[in-house]
């Protein structure tokens, strides 16, 4: 299992997985299951999907770049120096992370910790 660490900017740090977002989506997916089930039952799975995603995607900070692994293989990297922006959206509770490159940009759902993602962000790609 992944392991926040404390870190400085050319340290290596992997995030560690956060399951809120998926169990709040799956909960929300099933009262609305009992209203409208045509319309809960994809939620459910959304929420189940997300759940999966935090336990088999690895995030992790490098000092200069941004990747994602699923187990030992990297899927996706992004490096700082095309960062143009970032945000965490709604901050008190934090369920999705933003992020702008030169070429495009992304959504992420808050599927680690967040705290440890800020404090990254904060050292390693500063907002101007």
């Amino acid at each position: 299992m992944a392991v926040s660490q404390v870190s400085n900017t050319q340290s290596t740090v992997v995030l560690t997985p956060r399951y809120w977002v998926p169990i709040g989506v799956a909960i929300a997916g099933t009262i609305l299951t009992f209203l409208t089930p045509w319309a809960g039952v994809p939620i459910i799975l959304l929420g189940c999907f997300l759940g999966f995603q935090a336990a088999t995607v690895k995030v992790q900070f490098t000092a200069t770049a941004f990747e994602l692994y699923r187990g030992e293989k990297q899927l996706r990297q992004f490096p700082f120096a095309e960062w143009q922006d970032w945000l965490i959206l709604v901050p008190p509770i934090p369920i999705l992370f933003f992020f702008k490159e030169v070429k495009s940009i992304h959504f992420m759902p808050m599927l680690f910790d967040a705290r440890a993602l800020l404090t990254c962000l904060e050292e390693r790609c500063p907002r101007s």
